[in-house]
């Protein structure tokens, strides 16, 4: 499990919020939807050679998912199955179990948690508050991995990654500390390139 469990921790560290950007029309709020989720994770994934897979059973009352973490080296990971009961015993009862487990087995698997998980303020503009930023962990994280690109290429998407994750949260100061590694780390690699040549 050894290559799966170092490539998963990286590519969580790229890991996005889901962003809350559909409406409940029973309930009028709003809710991160299975394509939000994926976003939120799929190509930090694949980027770490990892391909996500959703598994279902046979079930007589509703859905079985289970969320399966594929690696390129062949090792894997298992997340447990979920299951949810269909309101209506109908296609329609079961297709929206079916999305409803799957956007949830994802999100526990994974380990992320819709934006602004009181529903009031996703997809409006956020406004700026004095305690919005990012934690101390986070900052060292998205910092660490900027250091750590191999490449202009994969210095600019990590910093990209941690630039947008600040910006959800209007994290001025987290979004300078990435921008002030990100050029130094980009002068290394012309100067690379430069002495090489």
């Amino acid at each position: 499990m050894k290559n799966i469990t170092q490539a998963f921790v990286k590519a969580k560290r790229e890991f996005g919020p889901a962003l809350k950007c559909k409406t409940n029309p029973a309930f009028k709020s709003k809710y991160a939807d299975l394509a939000a989720c994926l976003e939120a994770v799929d190509e930090a994934l694949l980027n770490n050679g990892i391909a996500l897979i959703q598994e279902t059973f046979d079930d007589a009352t509703g859905v079985t998912v289970e969320t399966v973490f594929l690696h390129e080296s062949g090792e894997q990971i298992r997340c447990g199955r979920l299951h949810v009961p269909a309101s209506k015993q109908d296609p329609q009862g079961y297709g929206s179990a079916l999305s409803y487990c799957r956007r949830y087995s994802l999100m526990a698997a994974c380990g992320i948690a819709a934006e602004d998980d009181d529903g009031q303020a996703a997809c409006r503009p956020v406004q700026k508050k004095s305690t919005d930023r990012l934690t101390d962990n986070a900052v060292a994280d998205f910092i660490a991995t900027i250091k750590d690109t191999k490449s202009l290429d994969e210095l600019k998407h990590a910093f990209g990654i941690a630039y947008k994750a600040a910006g959800h949260i209007s994290d001025a100061d987290s979004q300078d500390k990435f921008k002030a590694v990100y050029e130094s780390r980009k002068a290394y690699f012309e100067t690379a390139t430069t002495s090489q040549a």
